[in-house]
């Protein structure tokens, strides 16, 4: 079993990694970490402490943080002073808070993904093999999130877009189109055209869970890991090598 300590644990997200961890037996709960203030800090619920305490990061054997970059840079220092791996799922960061991940990599596991879906992941791999062949085409991108998201484009749409770029194609994040409307989960489309043909690649998230058993993957995986800044393709490639 391995215990997991929950930033953002009553946030959306925060939520359903705590029900599914529980639910498998696999995982345990150390405690559940939200910001100061929070008005359920000191309450216990499904038998998990919710605190605001980061010293408590010292209890758990593998982090989870779906938060956004102000929290999770927050608990680096903890995370590097108790040498506890880490999987984070926030997106949002800028250059500063990206050097700041990596840096700390130098002396814990982290996995950072800007996307924890499995589909997702697979989706990126189609994406290096259709950009490298497709040479010539238009290229654009279109993501849709709930209104409740903060950044636009989406981490992931930027993923995409770094991927497709590094194969010699050209899209710029600002002729992203970001739709956030209602309660959307997560939906990416990309458009290969060109004068005689055109190529759709697309995935819909149904519901956030993904994003969480993709997330539990990758703490089985880090958990004993040596330092370094690894990602769900690393995750993926050792899972699928042992089919």
């Amino acid at each position: 079993m391995i215990n997991l300590g929950i930033n953002g644990a009553r946030g959306k997200i925060g939520q359903r990694i705590m029900s599914l961890a529980l639910a498998d037996s696999n995982y345990g709960v150390s405690f559940g970490l939200e910001r100061q203030g929070h008005p359920e800090i000191g309450k216990t619920i499904s038998g998990v402490v919710i605190t605001d305490d980061c010293e408590k990061i010292s209890d758990c054997e593998c982090f989870v943080d779906f938060t956004c970059p102000a929290a999770t840079l927050n608990c680096l220092s903890y995370l590097v002073k108790y040498d506890k791996p880490v999987v984070i799922g926030t997106t949002g960061f800028d250059e500063e808070g990206r050097n700041r991940i990596a840096e700390a990599s130098k002396n814990i596991p982290i996995v950072f993904s800007p996307n924890m879906s499995v589909g997702v992941n697979v989706l990126f791999k189609l994406l290096l093999q259709a950009s490298e062949i497709l040479k010539g085409y238009r290229v654009s991108i279109e993501e849709a999130h709930h209104v409740h998201k903060k950044d636009a484009p989406s981490g992931t749409a930027k993923e995409i877009a770094r991927i497709i770029n590094s194969k010699g194609l050209s899209v710029k994040p600002e002729s992203i189109k970001s739709i956030r409307e209602d309660e959307i989960i997560g939906d990416h489309k990309i458009i290969f055209k060109s004068d005689v043909d055109s190529l759709e690649l697309c995935h819909s998230a149904k519901t956030r869970d993904i994003f969480v058993q993709g997330a539990l993957v990758a703490c089985s995986w880090v958990k004993d890991k040596c330092p370094g800044l690894y990602s769900m393709d690393n995750v993926l490639s050792q899972r699928i090598s042992k089919v």
